[in-house]
């Protein structure tokens, strides 16, 4: 029969929890001292009072630990950029407060930061989905939509932009990582020139693109009528306009003028002829 006891139940979950702390703790340190590539499992339960076989009950192996790590600091990030973003009024200040949150998020832990500046090689072979990362972006997708809906975008491919802007972010943030002293603000204004400039000339091309289709697009007319243009007659008052509009030319002025120059009896002679 399993046992009951809640003060036991909550001693146990607590065993686990202060276990798991542990042997994170203990990677990570290990992970920023030697490096991902050339630590071992041994290597972090060495770190720990844990006995060598305690570890496989909470990871199967070092990159599960490493996994473990970084979806920790992701999910943090990810609220500390949530909470960035959630007042920004126009573009310009969704994407530099995005950028300075997670920069200086980065040089805030320097735990984290000497991390990424360790393993940067090794962080990107990791996937978005399994390192947590996608939280983040899917909450950067949220906002590009709602930032279309407001009228700050025009509907551009916000999947492609959401990885770009991650990517970008990634990158310059490792990239600042390996510098000393950290330049958060150079970083910051960097990656919020090169996405804000990349946007501008999507949304220019976007707009001309429509300006373009709505050009070669033929205009509504008027449904013809089918009874007036079935009959080969000409309109007659269209025939009378034209007429009327058509300036007069020698030709059209000849037979009026041999009327007028007739001479008198030339039409009896013609007939008695």
């Amino acid at each position: 029969m399993p046992d009951l006891d809640p003060d036991k139940a909550n001693k146990r979950e607590l065993t686990k929890l202060r276990n798991r702390t542990v042997i994170l703790d203990a990677a990570r340190a290990v992970f920023v001292e030697i490096g991902y590539d050339a630590a071992t499992v041994r290597d972090i339960v060495g770190r720990t009072d844990l006995a060598p076989g305690t570890f496989y009950n909470y990871f199967p192996d070092k990159r599960s630990v490493l996994l473990a790590l970084v979806e920790e600091a992701s999910s943090e990030g990810a609220r500390l950029l949530r909470e960035a973003r959630a007042g920004a009024t126009s573009l310009d200040q969704i994407v530099e407060r995005g950028f300075r949150t997670y920069f200086e998020f980065i040089a805030g832990d320097r735990t984290l930061f000497e991390l990424m500046r360790r393993n940067a090689a090794t962080l990107r072979t990791l996937g978005v989905d399994e390192t947590g990362f996608s939280v983040g972006l899917s909450d950067l997708h949220d906002d590009l939509k709602r930032a279309v809906r407001a009228g700050l975008l025009p509907p551009l491919p916000l999947t492609y932009m959401t990885r770009s802007i991650g990517a970008l972010t990634f990158e310059i943030g490792a990239e600042m990582a390996t510098r000393d002293p950290l330049d958060v603000e150079g970083a910051t204004k960097f990656a919020t020139d090169v996405c804000l400039g990349a946007l501008e000339r999507l949304t220019r091309v976007a707009f001309a693109r429509a300006a373009s289709a709505a050009a070669e697009t033929p205009a509504t007319t008027a449904p013809r009528d089918p009874v007036a243009h079935t009959t080969s007659e000409p309109n007659a008052a269209t025939t009378t306009s034209k007429a009327r509009s058509r300036p007069a030319t020698a030709d059209s002025r000849q037979p009026a003028d041999k009327a007028k120059t007739k001479k008198p009896g030339s039409s009896r002679k013609q007939r008695s002829e």
